[in-house]
């Protein structure tokens, strides 16, 4: 009877040992699908990392370049500030080598006049001599070489940009003409010029010494 019982309770413990094995299994499925999402679950976050990665580089480059627009920018600004003081500069210098040249030319005219106007008195007394010599003395060694140095001053003055002022048959006009005599003549129209007493003269187109003159009623 013993040995009866005793199989009965090995039978036992092998069908436990059974019912306990497919559980063993499911466990371990169940225990595979877990490891396998926590796998899935952690492949996500490196995705995540792998993604941030990039954008931060691409931050960084934009960074840069930001940057580097920056000081492009500076340097524009600069250029375009030098450039302007240069022109500016330049404007001041041309502004001032046209006053200097200016001044430079009022002095030589103011000069030259003044040398115009010692020699224009040693010009009348040529004239006035040469008017006074007697016909029959006008070809006399003397008198030709007189004549010739006159004439050779003329000549001189000339060149320099001197020249004698109208006077005789032209009309009458205060800004070169002098009046200091006025006579009844019908043969001269209104306000016409009938003698020169003494010869004015222009340098270039200023007037050096007014014409004295007879003007015509």
């Amino acid at each position: 009877m013993r040995g009866v019982a005793e199989e009965k309770d090995i039978l036992r413990e092998e069908d436990l040992t059974n019912e306990n094995t497919p559980e063993t299994e499911e466990e371990t499925k169940e225990t595979g699908e877990a490891a396998a999402d926590n796998v899935t679950a952690e492949e996500p976050d490196t995705e995540e990392k792998a993604a941030e990665e990039p954008s931060k580089e691409s931050r960084k480059e934009k960074k840069k370049r930001e940057k580097a627009d920056k000081k492009q920018d500076a340097l524009k600004e600069k250029i375009e500030e030098l450039e302007d003081r240069v022109k500016r500069q330049m404007a001041e210098f041309e502004n001032f080598r046209k006053r200097t040249d200016k001044e430079k030319s009022q002095m030589y005219a103011m000069g030259a006049k003044s040398i115009v106007e010692k020699v224009l008195p040693v010009i009348d007394n040529f004239e006035r001599g040469l008017a006074a010599v007697p016909d029959e003395q006008k070809e006399d060694a003397f008198v030709d070489g007189m004549n010739k140095i006159y004439k050779q001053m003329m000549a001189m003055l000339e060149e320099a940009g001197v020249t004698p002022i109208e006077a005789v048959g032209a009309e009458f006009n205060p800004d070169f003409h002098n009046a200091v005599m006025h006579i009844e003549d019908d043969s001269f129209g209104e306000n016409m010029i009938a003698e020169e007493l003494q010869r004015g003269y222009l340098y270039h187109d200023t007037v050096v010494r007014h014409s004295m003159v007879k003007v015509a009623n």
